[in-house]
């Protein structure tokens, strides 16, 4: 006998309107949060701010079925994005942890601008169940349809603050190109607002500034200038945290000091990420001259340039790399980065023999010499210390001397007239220069208007070939001109020097060898050649006899 399939029969369970408690087994209001941000500090926004909390806190309250799950609200925080919006991560933490339900927010605006956030936030809530009410566009997010609205939505916000954020950079663009200078008081000793609204220099804290820079030219290291401005416990600008040798460095290139200003230095990538990256030339710069009263004379700032570079250029010495490893700078002993060989042109190093009876005796070898024998130097003398002391001492009381003075005061009136001469030359090319754009300006307009005319063409060439060779003559001259007034600078003190100690110097000192000596070549050992800082040479022999030391 055949059986007869029963047809199964399917019930439907409906489901509950809200969830059901595992614990308890009894229905459970829905726990809701609200999401509330306002980009900017203004009154304006600020109230918006406050309204909108009290509008969702109401909401929630009115609403039976809801619990209030937090309202969670992000002042003065941009939109763009998530790694700043500590209230925002702290509802998705809760979320996370099974703590709410359902979120209510303004607009997608009000949640993300960045689109990619918004979607990655808000598929990882509906995996989880969680679902988003954007009021504005009317979008539930766990809905089927919700997906396609957030891109576009999102998109659409992502646009304007895109746009916002380019229409903010050409007005600080613009701002740049009129020579608009923002000052970060807080962060920079010397200045303060004045009632103007115009930097005003602050006496002391100016005198701090000069007092970086006079120690930096006399020989002292950042690390140096470091640590006295510590044991002095001078407070830095901010007067939190401590000196360190990179504040000191910031000082000694700040361009403000001297009332110049570079603006664009760094840039913000784009309006999502806000990276701030160091303008290597990605961005044009602006160079505002003489916006405010200078602390630093020019002349000062471009001898410390010089000297960084020139403290820069010195190479670590390492052990057994080669005959013309340079020394590290070291700011110890002034004849440390100013003592060389005059065979293999390396620098001497001091060094400290001990005799058999255990007396200690300093004298200055060649570091070639001590690391490779006579490799690649042969004849390098070691020099005693009180002896080349000695030495150094009769080469600055020679140069001291009547004959010498007057050779210096020739020089420097020289100087003054080469660097008359530079600015003379100087103003024609520029005047050239001024005319020339002009009229590479006009055939631009004309060889445009008629582009087969070769005559103009040609010309419009020459032109500006003329032009790039004018701005090339002009930047030489100008760099010329610099060095030149730097000359000056140190011949007239070189000639108040001179004036001031007619009877010469009986000891030796590391600030004078700084000061005025650029080289000092070890010839052999009974004679030495000394290169001071105006260009002035003399040979000096080694004494039989030195200072003790």
């Amino acid at each position: 006998m055949v059986q007869t399939a029963i047809a199964p029969r399917v019930r439907v369970i409906p489901a509950t309107q809200t969830e059901t408690g595992r614990e308890t087994g009894r229905r459970r209001k829905k726990r809701v949060a609200a999401y509330c941000r306002v980009s900017t500090d203004s009154a304006e926004q600020l109230n918006s701010y406050a309204a909108q909390q009290a509008y969702y806190a109401q909401k929630i309250e009115e609403n039976p079925e809801w619990e209030n799950a937090g309202i969670f609200a992000d002042e003065g925080i941009s939109g763009t994005s998530l790694k700043k919006r500590q209230e925002f991560n702290r509802m998705i933490e809760a979320c996370k942890r099974g703590r709410i339900d359902m979120i209510l927010t303004k607009s997608l605006s009000r949640f993300s601008r960045n689109t990619v956030d918004c979607l990655e936030t808000v598929r990882m809530l509906k995996s989880n169940g969680i679902g988003v009410i954007f009021e504005k566009e009317n979008i539930n997010t766990l809905t089927e349809t919700s997906e396609f609205l957030i891109t576009l939505f999102s998109g659409f916000a992502q646009a304007e603050s895109e746009s916002l954020s380019k229409n903010v950079t050409w007005g600080k663009q613009k701002s740049m190109e009129a020579g608009n200078v923002p000052m970060q008081y807080s962060k920079m000793i010397g200045y303060r607002k004045g009632l103007d609204g115009k930097p005003e220099i602050v006496p002391e804290e100016a005198a701090l500034v000069r007092r970086i820079y006079k120690m930096y030219l006399d020989g002292s290291s950042l690390m140096q200038i470091t640590k006295t401005l510590i044991d002095e416990r001078i407070p830095t600008a901010t007067g939190i945290g401590r000196w360190s040798p990179q504040v000191v460095r910031n000082i000694l290139t700040n361009e403000k000091y001297i009332g110049d200003a570079l603006l664009q230095k760094t840039y913000i990538t784009d309006c999502i990420s806000k990276r701030v990256k160091k303008n290597c030339g990605e961005r044009p710069m602006y160079y505002v001259e003489n916006h405010h009263a200078a602390i630093i004379p020019k002349e000062v700032f471009g001898r410390v340039r010089e000297e960084m570079t020139r403290r820069s250029s010195k190479r670590k010495v390492m052990q057994k790399t080669g005959k013309t490893e340079q020394g590290k700078y070291s700011s110890k002993y002034a004849l440390t980065e100013r003592l060389v060989c005059g065979e293999c042109g390396t620098p001497y190093k001091r060094v400290t023999w001990t005799a058999k009876n255990g007396k200690k005796h300093i004298v200055w070898r060649c570091i070639s010499r001590l690391e490779f024998g006579k490799r690649y130097c042969h004849n390098s003398p070691s020099v005693d210390e009180g002896k080349l002391h000695a030495a150094v001492v009769a080469a600055l009381n020679t140069y001291a001397d009547q004959q010498e003075a007057a050779r210096a005061a020739q020089e420097f009136a020289q100087a003054v007239q080469n660097l008359n001469d530079a600015f003379t030359n100087l103003i024609g090319l520029k005047q050239r220069l001024h005319d020339i754009t002009a009229e590479q300006d006009k055939l631009v307009d004309l060889v445009l208007m008629n582009m087969e005319d070769a005559e103009l063409t040609a010309r419009l060439k020459a032109v500006t070939e003329e032009k790039d060779q004018l701005v090339r003559q002009i930047e030489s001259l100008q760099a010329d001109s610099e060095q030149q007034a730097a000359d000056q600078k140190r011949a007239k003190e070189l000639e108040t020097w001179l004036a001031q100690h007619p009877s010469g110097f009986s000891e030796y000192s590391d600030a004078l060898t700084r000061k005025f000596i650029e080289k000092i070549t070890v010839l052999d050992k009974e004679m030495i050649r000394v290169r001071f800082r105006d260009g002035g040479e003399l040979e000096k022999i080694i004494p039989c006899y030195g200072f003790e030391g």
